[in-house]
């Protein structure tokens, strides 16, 4: 457990290190089930996980990359190989709230390690994800945070563009509109499921008003995404910040914006991601 004076964080460390439990002021904000099992049986849709060596949907099969073979399996009903490999494999413990994870193969040609460090201070929540390719060739990577948020909350997106699907993406991100304009607080829409790229300070901001709370939501970062979905039947929202869009492989490939970052060996990308939590006046 990790905790301040005003949060505390329950991570599972062998079920992804994952965020388990999520309580600002007494409040619990995350998806949390009451029987932690819960998380290995359903893992895509429960508390707050760590996405590598990719976010979100990638296509299933071989492809060669680098002169490399990527083959993944789907695990996702859509038919897609979605969120990485890690969400819910056994991390080992480094430090105090601090996790990490050497992985690769499963049609991964490479080997890499994950870590994420979690911290409170007072209103503050800090996760620092980090990704570093262990490999001895380039590898393509990504990285980020999966939480998800039972409703009533109200969220705010500051970004004008938009890719409009997480599942079937187009190659450049379009102009916010309708349900997809989210630079306002407001209920996010049934059916919502896409990606907001380079969005203004704070990119992302979320808002209990049952509770009293909001949280300035920052992942200072070059490549920073917003992805976001409405699931109505788990009665929730994820908003999701991440280094890339989705298809980030194919975009890599075809030189579209929202690639997957090409990791040098030994080197590695970083995600430090900052819940800023106050009162709502």
């Amino acid at each position: 457990m990790v905790g301040s004076s005003d949060i505390e964080v329950v991570l599972l460390p062998e079920l992804g290190a994952r965020l388990h439990r999520l309580r600002v002021r007494g409040r619990d904000l995350l998806r949390t089930p009451a029987d932690i099992s819960e998380h290995a049986r359903d893992p895509f849709f429960w508390g707050g996980y760590v996405m590598a060596p990719w976010c979100g949907r990638l296509a299933p099969g071989a492809i060669l990359v680098g002169g490399r073979v990527v083959n993944l399996s789907p695990n996702f009903p859509d038919g897609s190989a979605i969120h990485g490999q890690v969400y819910a494999a056994p991390w080992r413990q480094i430090g105090d709230g601090a996790f990490a994870i050497d992985a690769g193969g499963d049609g991964w040609p490479w080997r890499y390690r994950a870590e994420v460090a979690v911290t409170a201070r007072a209103m503050s929540l800090s996760i620092v994800l980090r990704l570093t390719n262990l490999d001895d060739a380039p590898m393509p990577g990504g990285i980020g945070l999966h939480p998800w948020f039972p409703l009533p909350v109200e969220v705010a997106i500051h970004s004008d563009a938009v890719y409009a699907s997480n599942s079937d993406t187009s190659p450049v991100p379009q102009g916010v509109s309708g349900d997809l304009d989210l630079r306002r607080r407001q209920r996010m829409a049934q059916g919502v499921d896409a990606t907001w790229p380079g969005p203004a300070d704070p990119p992302l901001e979320l808002f209990w008003l049952e509770h009293g709370l909001r949280a300035a939501v920052r992942a200072p970062s070059a490549t920073l995404h917003i992805a976001a979905a409405y699931a109505a039947e788990r009665g929730a929202i994820a908003t999701e910040p991440q280094t890339h869009a989705p298809q980030g492989l194919r975009r890599l490939l075809d030189g579209e914006p929202g690639a997957l970052t090409l990791i040098a060996p030994g080197a590695a990308i970083e995600l430090p991601i900052t819940f800023e939590f106050s009162s709502l006046a």
